[in-house]
């Protein structure tokens, strides 16, 4: 039976202590962009996820589960950190990651915990508190990628997804101490743009149409210009290579044989239609749609075979799996590929937990909760305190059951990579359960959602007399939430302003 040890004292307790007293395995499972709305779980009419739910069966789903930043780097930073990014210093894609600050791996390490992290990092500066690593270089590609460890960088011939779930097992099978439990975060680059799928999978879906979302025919109407200014359009933004009109460059001669195979007769296909207008945003979609899907397949497929590891060798019953994504994802909502919006597609991320004798099975959670909390969430699991400057809330008391009075009644969001990739403004906005307040700080326009009677987020209702008192209520939210964050004002001036000034 494990024993719970006061946290108070824990983060001074001897190594062989925290052995003994059987604290739990972490196993942190991890995608890249992976909607929600692509989880059968969570109610995919789109495509099935067997294997991530199992953990929904088995463990607690989060119907309320959001991030603070919704781009790739610096949701890394704040799982690690547990700090909005304001604090940690990873703004946007652009800034190096400072490896010198706390985290909760360095935490865990300190207490007798054994760490180790595969795949995708994307954080620019190695990684730091883990004894062991092994990640992709950047963004890595999908095929046959450089990995690199504190020794060396070598390249692996396979498909990335595959690669990363042999690296997670093989750690788990010959690298590891059964003396000391671990915190492992297997980390894939799938479903990334440009969505490349596995070799077995190239062919799915083939003959079957998935159904379109009901906004992918998004006008723009009724919000203010960001959501129209953006360049992120399945109709308009899409490449080539998205499409895979274009192959691969790095691929073997048996890879590009069987891609040829899988592509060359669609690419005639779509060249001997001649599509043109709703028929070839149509295509685009399915084309889009699928290969997003064949990519989640090699996800699901992985977390399947690490998680009948577990089974096989009676790591199930002591460790806490964890699967969830760096963000959402817009699955053609609004006519967009993509994320980085407050908008709900790609704010919200699957949250989905095991925790065998604690969590009860088939269980769902429908309080608001953040990627902010889950370095607390882990730091709690393990018996190790958190330290204040941490800004999450730790989820333990939600994955027993319990209902806390005091639980968040809102959450703080912001958006600052402009400009950037696909033209997304910045933005920070305030989210309660039933309404969504957002300020597109460099224009001074705001946006109000009234997400029961709205949930597709179609109508700003910001500028209607009957919300003049919400609209209220939740700038002075804002502004608390803020301060609580000690969020600065972001004076950064806009790059193409700061250029102009120095041409005239």
């Amino acid at each position: 039976m494990k024993i719970k040890l006061s946290i108070l004292f824990s983060s001074l307790l001897p190594l062989t202590i925290i052995a003994e007293e059987n604290y739990p395995n972490i196993l942190f499972l991890f995608a890249d962009d992976h909607a929600y709305q692509a989880i059968s779980a969570y109610g995919s009419n789109r495509n099935n996820t067997p294997n991530i739910d199992r953990l929904a069966k088995e463990g607690m789903l989060f119907e309320r589960a959001f991030v603070t930043n919704s781009i790739c780097a610096p949701s890394r930073a704040v799982i690690l950190t547990g700090k909005h990014s304001h604090l940690n210093g990873q703004l946007t894609n652009r800034e190096r990651f400072d490896g010198e600050q706390q985290t909760f791996p360095k935490l865990l390490q300190k207490n007798g915990y054994q760490t180790a992290l595969v795949g995708k990092w994307h954080l620019k500066s190695d990684p730091t508190g883990f004894d062991f690593w092994q990640i992709l270089l950047g963004q890595g590609p999908y095929y046959n990628p450089p990995m690199k460890t504190s020794k060396s960088v070598d390249k692996i011939t396979g498909y990335t997804t595959d690669i990363i779930t042999e690296v997670t097992l093989d750690w788990l099978r010959h690298k590891r101490d059964p003396d000391q439990p671990f915190v492992l975060m297997c980390q894939h680059k799938a479903p990334h743009r440009n969505w490349q799928p596995g070799p077995q999978y190239l062919n799915k879906y083939d003959g079957v149409v998935i159904p379109e979302p009901h906004t992918l025919r998004d006008d723009y109407q009724n919000r203010l210009v960001p959501a129209s200014t953006q360049s992120m359009t399945i109709d308009r933004h899409l490449t080539n290579n998205d499409l895979k009109l274009n192959p691969p460059r790095n691929l073997t001669t048996e890879q590009k044989s069987a891609w040829d195979a899988a592509y060359g007769p669609k690419n005639k296909a779509f060249e001997d239609a001649g599509l043109s207008g709703d028929a070839l945003l149509k295509w685009k979609y399915q084309r889009y749609a699928k290969d997003y899907l064949r990519c989640i397949d090699s996800v699901d497929e992985g977390v399947g075979r690490i998680l009948d590891y577990l089974d096989e060798s009676g790591l199930a019953d002591n460790t806490v799996v964890v699967y969830s994504s760096d963000q959402g994802w817009y699955l053609g909502e609004h006519g967009w590929f993509d994320k980085r919006w407050m908008y709900e597609e790609s704010f919200r991320t699957p949250l989905l937990v095991r925790w065998p004798g604690i969590t009860k099975p088939g269980s769902k959670n429908s309080k608001l909760v953040q990627n902010l909390d889950y370095a607390e969430t882990f730091l709690d699991i393990c018996g190790v305190q958190a330290p204040p400057e941490m800004q999450g809330q730790s989820i333990v008391p939600l994955l027993k059951g319990k209902n806390p009075k005091r639980w968040r009644k809102s959450l703080y969001y912001q958006y600052y990579e402009f400009p950037g990739g696909h033209s997304v403004r910045r933005h920070y906005g305030v989210r309660t359960e039933t309404h969504k307040l957002i300020y597109f700080y460099m224009l001074d326009g705001w946006e109000l959602y009234d997400l029961v009677k709205d949930p597709h987020e179609l109508h700003s209702v910001y500028d209607d007399p009957d919300y003049a008192r919400i609209s209220e209520e939740l700038k002075a939210e804002l502004n608390r939430l803020r301060s609580l964050y000690q969020v600065p004002k972001d004076t950064r001036p806009l790059i193409q302003k700061a250029k102009k000034k120095k041409t005239d």
